[in-house]
C-alpha cells in the first residue's frame, strides 16, 4: 500500500472510532477523543462529563469498550483511558450535545440556542457561535446562527483558539445538525498589547524633602535646591571716588590720589629702569606727601 492510501485510510479509521465512541458514550456527555500511538500500543483518551458511567462497576463497562474497539477497528493493543471536562459549560462537543437533546426534547430552536450562548458566555468564554441547520420551520432547509462575544473565522488564532463541536438531532421533518464553536476564555489574540509602566528611579530624602515643601511666600529670598550649582555671584564695583581721589597740595595745585596714582608712580619707576637712570624714590614717602 502506498504511504498516501496508508495515510487516508488511517484517518478514516480515526473519524469512524470517533463517530463510535460518540454513539457508545451519549449518556456519559462525549467531550472529544484523543488518539496516539505509541510503541506499547495505541492509546485513547476520552473525556466525559460523567467518566463513571463509561468505567462501570469495577472497569467492567471500559473492559467491554476495549475489546469491542479492538475487534472492530485493528488497532494494536488499544489503551482506553478518561478524563472529566474541567468546565462542561466551555467544552463544545459538550454543548452540542446539549443542544440536540434540547431539540430532541421539544424546545423551540430559537430558545435552545439563546440559552445555550447564554451559558457559555456566563462560564467565561471569549465568544461563542451557534449554528443549527435543517428543517426547523417548514419543509425547506434554513441555517440560523446565534453568537456573541469575540468569533474569528480564519486564520491561525481560528485554529488555535476556536474549539469546535459537532452533532446531529434527529427529529420528525428530517435530520438537525448543530454546530458548536466556543473561542478558549485564555486565548491571546495578536492585537491585544500590554504596555508596561516605567519605573522612576527612587529619589534620596534630602532631595524628596526639597521637591515636597511649599513654594516660597512672595518677595522671600529663594533658597538653592540642594544638588543645584549655585549662579555666580558678581563682584560689587567701587564707585569712582574710592579709585580716583583729588585733592589740592601745598602750592594749592589738584593732584589724583588713590589707586590711579599708585600705579602711575609704579609705571613711571619702571620706565626709569629700563632707561637705565637711578631714581631713589621711596613709593611710601610719594603716598605721604600726595595726601
Amino acid at each position: 500500500m502506498a504511504s498516501e492510501r496508508k495515510i487516508v485510510a488511517d484517518k478514516i479509521k480515526r473519524v469512524l472510532l470517533k463517530e463510535y465512541l460518540m454513539k457508545e458514550t451519549q449518556r456519559a456527555g462525549f467531550g472529544g477523543v484523543d488518539i496516539q500511538r505509541t510503541p506499547m500500543g495505541t492509546r485513547v483518551t476520552l473525556i466525559a462529563e460523567r467518566p463513571g458511567l463509561i468505567i462501570g462497576r469495577k472497569g467492567e463497562a471500559i473492559k467491554a469498550l476495549t475489546e469491542a474497539v479492538s475487534s472492530k477497528f485493528q488497532f494494536n493493543n488499544p489503551q482506553i483511558e478518561v478524563q472529566e471536562t474541567e468546565n462542561p459549560s466551555l467544552n463544545a462537543q459538550v454543548m452540542a450535545e446539549k443542544l440536540a437533546n434540547a431539540l430532541e426534547r421539544g424546545w423551540h430552536f430559537r430558545r435552545a440556542g439563546h440559552s445555550t450562548v447564554r451559558r457559555i458566555m456566563d462560564a467565561g468564554a471569549k465568544g461563542c457561535l451557534i449554528i443549527i441547520a435543517g428543517k426547523l420551520t417548514s419543509q425547506r432547509h434554513r441555517t440560523q446562527k446565534f453568537k456573541a462575544g469575540h468569533i474569528k473565522y480564519c486564520g491561525e488564532p481560528r485554529n488555535l483558539f476556536m474549539r469546535k463541536g459537532f452533532t446531529i438531532a434527529k427529529l420528525k421533518p428530517g435530520v438537525i445538525g448543530v454546530t458548536v464553536e466556543i473561542m478558549d476564555p485564555n486565548a491571546k489574540l495578536p492585537d491585544e498589547i500590554e504596555v508596561l509602566e516605567m519605573k522612576l528611579p527612587t529619589q534620596p530624602a534630602e532631595t524628596a524633602a526639597a521637591t515636597e515643601a511649599p513654594p516660597p511666600a512672595k518677595g522671600a529670598p529663594i533658597s538653592p535646591v540642594p544638588g543645584e550649582m549655585p549662579e555666580p555671584v558678581e563682584p560689587p564695583t567701587e564707585p569712582a571716588s574710592a579709585t580716583v581721589e583729588e585733592g589740592k597740595n601745598e602750592k594749592g595745585e589738584k593732584v589724583k590720589t588713590g589707586k590711579v596714582a599708585e600705579k602711575r608712580l609704579k609705571k613711571v619707576l619702571r620706565e626709569a629702569k629700563e632707561l637705565g637712570t637711578e631714581m631713589d624714590v621711596d613709593v611710601e614717602t610719594k603716598k605721604k606727601e600726595t595726601k
